[in-house]
């Protein structure tokens, strides 16, 4: 009962973040480990719970999906096509290399979320007539290598595709509804992948799917009063303090 009421409380703390931020991923997914679920399995859980809230997010962000270019939903393919190989290259890790690449995974994924902002300017000011004008080519590849990384890890997967998103598209919530359905389509992908190969944790799922649940719906109303700066100062905080704390584990 105390496992899975952290778990639920972690989850809820989580909801609301992504709910603000996005990030929650770098709270639950230690958890899991410090509660003493292996590596690999608390991975594959962690993504499986999170599946739902994308989906709702796609859900959420319909209408502004019905207007845009039908070429994007190309980048469902390599989504696809990246999450399986990802999730594949997942389950044939051996668990204690796995463990040490916790950490490294951790740190880059914070980092990543703490320059999300820098990285899309900067993508932006160097994005040419020939970058735009063949977007989608690049943006294919790009989604092949995050459809990869989000079956093979998932945290912060969202930035490399808000970026190459908005290189072509200035609606932020049509970029965030196209970036949450090819979120959800890798997800899908990998949650399909890690139930037949018996990677779940279902008690532990369960609890975080309810919890992040929760939390997007009530806890962002306290995480608005904070500000979303706070928040993603505090997402920064504990990604590092995870990382290092796992390190420390080794």
């Amino acid at each position: 009962m105390v496992h899975a009421l952290i778990v639920f409380v972690t989850a809820v703390v989580a909801g609301a973040i992504n709910s603000i931020a996005a990030g929650g991923s770098l709270l639950t997914f230690p958890t899991l480990i410090w509660l003493g679920v292996p590596s690999i399995n608390a991975n594959a859980t962690n993504i499986v719970a999170i599946w739902p809230g994308s989906l709702g997010s796609v859900w959420a962000y319909r209408r502004e999906l019905r207007d845009t270019d039908p070429r994007v939903y190309t980048l469902i393919v390599p989504s696809a096509i990246g999450a399986a190989l990802g999730a594949l290259l997942l389950s044939r890790t051996p668990r204690a290399l796995f463990d040490g690449l916790v950490p490294v995974l951790i740190t880059f994924a914070t980092v990543l979320f703490m320059l999300q902002d820098r990285i899309r300017r900067r993508l932006d000011v160097a994005a040419g007539a020939a970058l735009r004008k063949h977007w989608l080519a690049w943006a294919t590849v790009l989604q092949l290598l995050v459809g990869l990384y989000g079956g093979y890890y998932g945290a912060a997967q969202g930035i490399p595709m808000l970026a190459a998103l908005s290189l072509t598209h200035t609606d932020i919530h049509q970029i965030n509804g196209l970036k949450n359905l090819l979120a959800s389509c890798i997800n899908a992908v990998a949650t399909v992948f890690f139930i037949i190969a018996g990677l779940v944790v279902w008690g532990d799922a369960a609890a975080m799917a309810a919890g992040t649940l929760m939390g997007g719906v009530g806890g962002a109303l306290l995480a608005r009063r904070i500000g979303r700066a706070a928040v993603r100062r505090l997402v920064v905080v504990i990604g590092f303090g995870m990382a290092i704390s796992l390190l420390l584990r080794l």
